[in-house]
Order: structure tokens, then sequence, then C-alpha cells
């Protein structure tokens, strides 16, 4: 899994696999899901970041 800000254009990115897009949707404003071919979610976008999530800028991971 990778995460990555980019505070340029304010976009926080998610991926979760390395297989490619396929198919992008807009689930809800301002979040989009990626898509493989086999229909598995393999990454997440979230655009204006900075007002949907308190500080896009850190990571907090936990493994159980």
């Amino acid at each position: 899994m990778k995460v990555k800000y980019d505070q340029e254009v304010d976009v926080l990115t998610i991926q979760l696999s390395n297989a490619p897009v396929e198919e992008s949707d807009q689930d809800k404003s301002g979040v989009i899901l990626d898509y493989d071919r086999d229909g598995n979610i393999v990454g997440l976008e979230i655009l204006s970041a900075s007002k949907r999530i308190e500080n896009p800028r850190i990571l907090e991971f936990a493994v159980v």
C-alpha cells in the first residue's frame, strides 16, 4: 500500500495494489475509486483533501 499527498493540487491518493486501473468512478463527490479489470478496488483519491481530512500530511498506521 502506498499513500501520497500532493499539496499542490490537494489530493490524497491511496494505492492498495499495483494492478492497472481499468475504471474509475466518483462514488461520492470528491472521492474517486479505482478498479482493476476484475472489479476490485485498487486505489482511491480524495480531492480537496485538506477540507475533508484533519491533516492529510499525517499518516497513522497500525497493524493488529
